[in-house]
Formats: C-alpha cells, sequence, structure tokens
C-alpha cells in the first residue's frame, strides 16, 4: 500500500529552461540552440547538479571555449531568468495529495545545491514538502541508485510502499530497479488519471 509519494521536480512542477534567458543574449534562435547543445551542454549542467560548484564548472568551459566567455558566465549568472512558472496543474494535484493527509510527500531532485535556494524563494510550495533531497547537497544525482536509496534511509521509506513521479524515463528505470513503483510524467491530466487508477489520489 502506498503510503509515500517522491516528486521530481524540474518539467514535473516547476518550468526550468535556459532558453528563456538565453533568447535576450542570441538573436538567432539556431545559434543559441547550437550554443546549448555543444558548449553549455545538459551533461555538464549535471555535473553541477552532481556536486561540482558553479565556478568550477563555469571555469572548466570558459577555458575551453574562451571565445564564448561571456555566454558561458550568464548560465549561473542570470539563472534566476530561467525559471519559468509552476506547472500549476501538476500543483494543484500535489496540494490535493497533501491536504488527504494521507502520504508522506518528498521530492527527490537533480539540482545545483547553489542555485535551489532562487527556487525555494520563488515557489512557495516547495515548503509543502515533508522532506527533500538535493542532488548537488549529496554531491550524486539520479539515476545513481544510492541517491534514491539516501532519501529511502533518511526519511524511513520503504521502497515498495513508495510512489515516484519523474519526466526523465531515465530516472524512472532506475527506481523501478530498486522495487519503487513509478509514474512516467508526461502531463498533469495523464498523472490524475493514473493516480486514480491506482487509487491515490
Amino acid at each position: 500500500m502506498i503510503n509515500t509519494i517522491i516528486f521530481d521536480l524540474g518539467a514535473v512542477l516547476i518550468d526550468w529552461n535556459p532558453h528563456y534567458m538565453y533568447r535576450t543574449l542570441f538573436a538567432d534562435e539556431q545559434e543559441m540552440i547550437d550554443f546549448l547543445a555543444n558548449i553549455c551542454t545538459s551533461d555538464w549542467n549535471e555535473e553541477q547538479d552532481a556536486g561540482r560548484s558553479l565556478q568550477e564548472g563555469t571555469d572548466l568551459l570558459v577555458a575551453q571555449f574562451p571565445e564564448h566567455e561571456a555566454n558561458i558566465r550568464a548560465f549561473y549568472s542570470r539563472w534566476i531568468e530561467m525559471l519559468g512558472d509552476p506547472f500549476h496543474d501538476t500543483v494543484e494535484i500535489f496540494k490535493q495529495l497533501k491536504e488527504s493527509g494521507k502520504y508522506k510527500i518528498y521530492a527527490l531532485t537533480n539540482w545545483s545545491a547553489e542555485t535551489f535556494p532562487m527556487a525555494q524563494e520563488r515557489f512557495d510550495f516547495l515548503g509543502w514538502f515533508d522532506g527533500i533531497v538535493v542532488s548537488g547537497a549529496e554531491k550524486m544525482r539520479k539515476p545513481t541508485p544510492a541517491f534514491y536509496q539516501t532519501l529511502l534511509d533518511r526519511y524511513h521509506v520503504n521502497a515498495d510502499e513508495a510512489l515516484f513521479i519523474d519526466d526523465n524515463y531515465r530516472n524512472i528505470l532506475a527506481a523501478e530497479k530498486m522495487g519503487i513503483e513509478c509514474i512516467h510524467f508526461t502531463s498533469a491530466e495523464a498523472l490524475e488519471i493514473k493516480l486514480k487508477e491506482l487509487e491515490v489520489l
């Protein structure tokens, strides 16, 4: 029986996209896309999510691509501009689950420890969680099994009593291997249907 729900944050509850900021720096959309695909890549950003400092990550890229220094430094100096709005429909589902009083609700997020406080200041609903495990603070990230285990151990959660919601299928597969039931998030509407099927909502 499910008594614990674990949410991912980015692309599930929070809209975060580097395009929002970089569109103010690049006049040409394709140039921006190429920059993010080849220089400030998602793999590079994930290293900061895994605990590398923003300074170290930035300096590494500037040394590799000095001609792009200004745009590289903008990634974290203007990071707050990459935050969009909450996904209100998903937040409403979170609210219903919270108000039911039936579940402990946690967040397990790949996020830099240095930028996460900015999100906490902006989004009040982050205060609704019974606990949040941030990859940058733990110096490991999804889909590393030990990162999931950190949440389970810290909050005394049994894997077979937990439900994990994430938009990244890689992260879903890792959680399933640990015996955690999962919902691969694609939309709030689909999530609501699945939660009702599972008799969670």
